[in-house]
């Protein structure tokens, strides 16, 4: 199930309750064709307030749904995601549908990950290969003509929906890019995620990517598989240059939600091994050197849930916490998957083997579920250190910050 969007009570006015009540009329439907009905009007109010910017609304009925209503929760959301992402709409008589897109590019490296502007002729590159092996003829696209960090991203489904129809609108009537907002600055970290961003349009019902068009026996697996290699190989140069000192990963292409799902997932094991490289190199140290801290941590509305593990990076013969990582829960089969233990009591998962794999054996698993603290002073994430209190992560004097050396 996906995490709220929010955890601030708000007071459910009526557009809320209005919300709440058609998500818990689609989730407990009988038949497809009341489905269908309840979902159309769910789908007109949640247009509705979005276009009008309110947030707070969508934001209040979920909050509602999310601990006693499950299943109208994940309709929600699902409704949101949708919506801010994909619209129809009618130039010059004509009816189009458009997808809001992003293609997510995993980096890491002991330098500084770069964002920011595209050049023409890349971008151009760029929007050919997603012709070539991702969109069907009768597309049209736009990439957005910067590389975004995820502080760049949109910060809600309000945000997402105005800058889907901003581009789409532009596409469509062939005009010129529409002036954004400043960006925030980018925070830098050793592994993190890059996106490129775009919108699609096609003809009102027609497909938009190349696997909509397959005969049987419909193996869209074999062909979304085809054409992420494809993607890879000929895009990877492409964006190395653009990322320099950088090692990459890039992920298909996909709904933007879908993408940025996949990509917050992909990230995490890049962010562990990249962490422990640069401690070993920065540090002058051989992995056996460091020990490793692993705290559940959660927020006091819903008491037991883990929504993340905080991995706090130790020198062996030191107690200070030096760096920290912190390991996202999207999914509740995610908790087992990343930390468990096996039959003889020995820590498993997919933290413990990444560990391991950088051949960092000192590994302390404490047994509390923590709040999930911050730094006041900089919203920096607290780490559990071995005497389980929460702290701020120190390098050592004069150690150059992770990510934050240019790349010459």
């Amino acid at each position: 199930m996906r995490r709220p969007i929010k955890r601030n009570r708000l007071k459910l006015a009526a557009e809320s309750q209005r919300l709440v009540n058609l998500s818990l009329a689609v989730a407990q439907s009988a038949s497809r064709l009341e489905d269908l009905a309840w979902q159309e009007k769910l789908d007109l109010y949640v247009a509705k307030n979005l276009k009008q910017h309110h947030q707070e609304i969508l934001d209040a009925a979920a909050e509602n749904l999310f601990s006693a209503q499950a299943n109208a929760y994940e309709v929600l959301v699902e409704t949101l995601e949708t919506i801010s992402t994909s619209a129809i709409f009618e130039v010059h008589g004509q009816k189009y549908c458009a997808l809001f897109i992003a293609a997510p590019i995993l980096a890491w490296t002991r330098f500084e990950i770069a964002s920011g502007a595209i050049p023409a002729d890349v971008l151009a590159s760029l929007s050919k290969h997603l012709y070539q092996h991702l969109l069907v003829d009768q597309a049209k696209l736009r990439l957005l003509p910067n590389l975004y960090s995820i502080d760049q991203l949109p910060r809600n489904h309000s945000e997402t929906y105005a800058l889907m129809e901003r581009h789409a609108m532009a596409l469509l009537k062939n005009s010129t890019y529409p002036v954004e907002a400043e960006r925030a600055q980018t925070v830098p970290f050793l592994a993190d995620i890059r996106y490129l961003l775009g919108v699609v349009t096609v003809p009102m019902n027609a497909p938009l990517f190349q696997w909509q068009t397959l005969d049987a026996p419909y193996d869209c697996v074999k062909a979304k598989s085809a054409a992420l290699e494809e993607w890879q190989q000929q895009v990877e140069p492409l964006v190395k240059n653009l990322l320099p000192g950088c090692g990459v990963e890039l992920l298909l292409p996909e709904a933007y939600y879908t993408a940025c799902r996949e990509a917050d997932i992909k990230i995490r094991p890049a962010s562990i091994r990249s962490a422990a490289f640069y401690l070993t190199q920065t540090l002058g140290k051989e992995p056996t050197e460091l020990s490793v801290v692993i705290a559940a941590c959660g927020v006091q509305e819903t008491p037991g849930q883990i929504d993340e593990f905080r991995i706090s990076f130790c020198l062996r013969q030191a107690p200070e916490v030096i760096y920290g990582v912190v390991w996202p829960l999207y999914q509740a089969e995610d908790q087992e998957a990343a930390m468990g233990s096996d039959e003889n009591g020995s820590l498993s998962g997919d933290i413990p083997d990444i560990l391991v794999e950088c051949g960092i054996t000192d590994i302390i698993q404490l047994e509390e579920i923590f709040a999930m603290e911050f730094c006041d002073d900089c919203g920096t994430p607290l780490f559990a250190d071995r005497e389980a209190e929460l702290v701020h992560p120190e390098m050592p004097e004069d150690t150059p910050a992770p990510g934050t050396a240019h790349f010459h």
